[in-house]
């Protein structure tokens, strides 16, 4: 019996991202805060038991070394079963942009196969799956809003920030992370290092709505200056603040009304440009019990929050 279901995969903004200093496992050390937003990637999925592990990705366009292929060969190998799985991805979330789409398509995959499967896995191998897979997997895991602590991949859920609406601005530039980390490292000092812990921790006291910092912005505008001009534009627009999220190169900024947004929407002619809204974290689990409603075993829970998570298969047994 073939089993299906359609999904969104949300794309995430850093609202603050400090590097602190390069690790001994060369990994550096961060402080970020993660924020889903309404962008997202459709993933439709089906799934049939089989004596043979087959998977199949159609997609636009067609991504080498894809994570979806990835996560579902973890998550089978995790639930020691074969299935032909096919799956047919529609990217709206730019790639290489630093909104983290081809994680949460990876992390999408992970919540979804299980429930399809009957078969759960235990938390905390799927966490240590979504690690392997990238730092940015876990988060996708909860969606909402959450410190990152390490490389990103220690969460901690915070509140969610009042109703936000932004606009999203995605260059067609391929800021290179490698790229980035390097120009970055040769800034870090203790000196540095002390003063982002405190402006960091006092946006968190403040509710995130101090300014945020990102550190990558200095070394990336400085290889691409346009990038810059982007931010300013946004903010002469009328954006409350502006900045890069992750190490690039996508560009978003906040506005206290939806029509200051829409006025702003046309000034980037030629430019991928997106109206988004962030998400919480019950809005992010309410919309996994819509995908997976007709696979999920009864709840007597009325709030998102409270219903079994990850979401729990009607065919486990």
């Amino acid at each position: 019996m073939t089993r299906k279901a359609r999904l969104r995969a949300f794309a995430k903004l850093n609202l603050g991202l400090r590097v602190l200093y390069k690790r001994p496992d060369g990994y550096h050390e961060l402080r970020t805060v993660f924020q889903t937003i309404s962008l997202a990637d459709r993933l439709d999925v089906a799934f049939t038991p089989a004596s043979e592990t087959r998977i199949v990705i159609e997609g636009t366009p067609e991504i080498p070394d894809n994570l979806v292929e990835k996560a579902a060969r973890l998550a089978l190998e995790a639930m020691s079963i074969h299935a032909d799985v096919r799956f047919k991805l529609k990217k709206n979330i730019p790639s290489g942009a630093g909104l983290g789409g081809g994680s949460s398509d990876a992390a999408a995959v992970l919540l979804a196969l299980p429930v399809l499967a009957g078969i759960p896995i235990e938390y905390e191998r799927l966490f240590s799956i979504a690690a392997r897979l990238g730092s940015d997997v876990p988060f996708f895991l909860h969606g909402g809003t959450a410190l990152g602590l390490g490389r990103g991949e220690e969460l901690y859920p915070l509140p969610s920030p009042p109703k936000t609406h932004a606009l999203l601005v995605a260059p067609a530039i391929h800021s290179s992370t490698a790229e980035a980390y390097r120009d970055l490292s040769a800034t870090l000092t203790s000196i540095a290092l002390q003063n982002k812990l405190v402006t960091f921790q006092r946006q968190l006291w403040a509710g995130l709505t101090g300014i945020p910092e990102n550190d990558f912005e200095a070394v990336v505008f400085a290889r691409h200056p346009e990038l810059s001009e982007i931010r300013d534009r946004l903010l002469s627009l009328g954006a409350r603040h502006a900045m890069m999220t992750g190490s690039g190169s996508a560009i978003f900024g906040v506005f206290a009304g939806r029509a200051t947004l829409e006025a702003a929407r046309g000034s980037f002619p030629g430019e991928r440009v997106f109206p988004i809204s962030f998400v919480s974290r019950s809005e992010y689990r309410s919309q996994w019990q819509r995908a997976l409603k007709q696979h999920l075993a009864p709840s007597h829970e009325t709030s998102s929050n409270r219903e079994p998570w990850p979401p729990r298969s009607l065919y486990a047994r």
